[in-house]
């Protein structure tokens, strides 16, 4: 009796470990494919009130690009460090985007209370799409995504920054 439990239970957690892999495998972040960097860089989006954002004006020097939404709260959250990111790390270079998955209306009464002193483009509902194709198999937000001078994925992130990951980021440049 004893060795029945003891196998099933090795069974069980064998069970738990190759699901749990599995999850992780289907749903971490993943380094963006060529063709997908080429559209990227391609990209064109408006801003909130209607400027453009050419993405080949990014290329060059490092970019931290945070897809985000005035309806998600871990967004809202840390828009104030990357505000301070963007502030204390353009003098060497660090350039800061933000795209929104979201409505130019919200977007613009959004930052009438909180003014981002970084760009933002209006990603729209195309902005999850295009988040997948950066490494975001969930499409969950906020996602962001740190490229190098050279243009290639340094770094992703699923999820809320936290200073700890911006100090390590900011090391690429």
């Amino acid at each position: 009796m004893q060795r029945r439990t003891l196998w099933t239970g090795a069974l069980a957690l064998t069970a738990c470990a190759a699901g749990a892999g599995v999850a992780w495998w289907r749903l971490h972040p993943r380094q963006a494919q060529s063709p997908a960097l080429a559209a990227f860089w391609a990209s064109r989006f408006d801003g909130p009130n209607g400027e453009p954002v050419a993405m080949d004006q990014f290329r060059g020097r490092p970019l931290l690009v945070n897809f985000w939404a005035t309806w998600c709260p871990p967004c809202v959250d840390e828009l104030p460090l990357l505000n301070a990111f963007h502030a204390r790390h353009a003098t060497q270079g660090w350039q800061v985007l933000g795209l929104a998955v979201d409505q130019p209306g919200a977007v613009r009464r959004f930052m009438q209370q909180l003014p981002l002193v970084f760009p933002v483009g209006m990603a729209g509902l195309a902005g999850t799409e295009l988040s997948r194709s950066l490494g975001n198999l969930g499409g969950g937000l906020p996602f962001s995504v740190v490229f190098d001078a050279g243009g290639a994925v340094a770094h992703q992130k699923v999820g809320k920054v936290s200073e700890a990951d911006l100090t390590q980021w900011a090391q690429l440049g």
